[in-house]
């Protein structure tokens, strides 16, 4: 049954920092090409990723590929900070501003174009969300609502516009394009990170308090890859099963 679109599709190079909206892209047995497959490691807290929750600012760099997908290394990847400056990833200069900023000391990662793991990119690997239930959201919030907020790699535009429809699809496959298939799995549970408008890094605790309340603190779903493939902005998107 032919459900909606693929209206946008967003990656992010860099852990925590705002991503790329690609008109095309693989999608990898860890969800798509890249996505967070490069990260900074919060030396105060062994083992874990520096994210917005403990340096919101990060929102406000900018993070893309430059280059073609390769399966054998990833291209270089281009850094815009909020100030305009541009680095390229590993730059010193950059891993400085951000220790400074932070106020805590950091290091680098860089994941493989073929694995990317659990954790670096969330808690599966696909996260998506719809026009409708971000509409929806907006009028409960009573303001305009970013989706960048919820850092989805998938808007999905439905035909039939019914908010939160897609929290009934969890165990069956969506069929993407021609080859790909993800399994939809279960609620987003969200967190403060939404609270941090993308474009300039100010907080809003009320809209984690709207979902709270009147979404039991659910906002989107996360589904696992089934079928790896290509997907295109504008894809038809098909609720199997």
């Amino acid at each position: 049954m032919l459900i909606g679109y693929i209206q946008e599709i967003m990656r992010y190079p860099v852990k925590s920092f705002q991503g790329e909206s690609v008109q095309k892209t693989r999608v990898m047995n860890y969800g798509l090409y890249g996505d967070r497959s490069h990260a900074f490691l919060d030396e105060t807290r062994p083992g874990k990723f520096l994210t917005i929750t403990q340096f919101p600012e990060m929102t406000q760099y900018r993070a893309k590929f430059i280059g073609e997908e390769s399966l054998e290394e990833y291209p270089s990847v281009e850094i815009i900070a909020p100030d305009g400056t541009y680095y390229q990833w590993g730059d010193k200069e950059l891993t400085e501003e951000v220790e400074t900023k932070a106020n805590r000391k950091v290091s680098l990662i860089r994941y493989t174009p073929d694995y990317v793991p659990l954790g670096a990119i969330e808690e599966e690997h696909i996260q998506l969300v719809t026009d409708a239930s971000v509409q929806k959201l907006a009028e409960i919030w009573e303001k305009q609502v970013d989706y960048r907020r919820f850092r989805p790699n998938l808007l999905l535009s439905l035909i039939h516009k019914i908010p939160f429809i897609e929290e009934t699809w969890f165990g069956r496959r969506l069929k993407i394009g021609q080859e790909v298939e993800i399994l939809l799995r279960r609620h987003c549970e969200r967190c403060m990170i939404i609270t941090v408008e993308p474009e300039t890094g100010e907080k809003d605790p009320s809209l984690l308090k709207t979902v709270v309340q009147h979404r039991n603190n659910y906002f989107g779903v996360y589904a696992s890859v089934i079928q790896t493939g290509e997907i295109h902005v504008g894809d038809e998107v098909y609720l199997l099963d």
